[in-house]
């Protein structure tokens, strides 16, 4: 234990959490929008179990992420699954509370979060683990640490949502601006994007607006039918 006395590794401690301060912005809206749905008593359940194993994922992850960003296709697959979680996440909330209130609904909640969380963190952790340098028991440290941050901020943004609810139109476009940015970075399109690098901020808006569009139509749709069945 003697690392724990020397400067880099307080330092390179203070860097991982940084770095998951600024880079959980989006798992903490993912987070929210998932458990938004569900009672209040399964949402405290849904954020901890969710950024927990989140954390734990992001960790593994970390071990594989260089070789796993190195593969084609991969990037093209988490991004399209991101576009559908941003389709499910802003429909979800417009069906009736029954099946929220289920162990079903916590469950299916968790689910959604280590999906969406395992395909954003590709990019992110390859940052967390050259601050660690190498060294596993600061990285573990630093990513347990950034365990409540996340779980403030998933709390937060519940309860700005209840309150604005135009928040969850920005939080679907988000992922969905995610999505597209992921599906851009895909090794099988490394080249085509490095001689038009427009393309990477082109999928990122139109992975948005296909969220935000497609989200709106199927939410017309299901309030359509509703009408027509009372």
């Amino acid at each position: 234990m003697e690392f724990l006395h020397t400067t880099d590794f307080w330092i390179g401690l203070v860097k991982i959490v940084w770095i998951n301060i600024i880079l959980s912005g989006d798992n903490a809206v993912v987070i929210a929008l998932a458990a938004r749905s569900l009672p209040p008593h399964q949402q405290k359940k849904a954020i901890f179990w969710g950024s927990g194993a989140a954390v734990v994922l992001r960790i593994v992850l970390t071990v594989v992420a260089a070789k796993l960003l190195e593969l084609s296709f991969l990037q093209i697959i988490g991004g399209c699954l991101l576009l559908w979680i941003g389709l499910q996440l802003m429909t979800d909330g417009d069906e009736d509370g029954e099946g929220a209130q289920s162990g079903g609904g916590l469950m299916t909640a968790v689910r959604t979060i280590l999906i969406a969380d395992l395909v954003m963190s590709l990019d992110n952790v390859i940052a967390v683990a050259a601050a660690a340098h190498g060294n596993m028991v600061l990285l573990i440290l630093g990513l347990a640490i950034s365990i409540p941050l996340v779980i403030f901020g998933s709390t937060l943004m519940i309860k700005l949502m209840e309150r604005f609810p135009i928040i969850i139109l920005f939080g679907a476009g988000l992922i969905g601006w995610v999505g597209g940015e992921t599906i851009a970075s895909d090794a099988a399109l490394h080249d085509v994007v490095l001689a038009h690098p427009s393309l990477h901020y082109v999928a990122a808006v139109l992975g948005a607006l296909f969220v935000v569009g497609a989200g709106k139509f199927l939410q017309a749709r299901a309030q359509q039918n509703s009408a027509a069945a009372s």
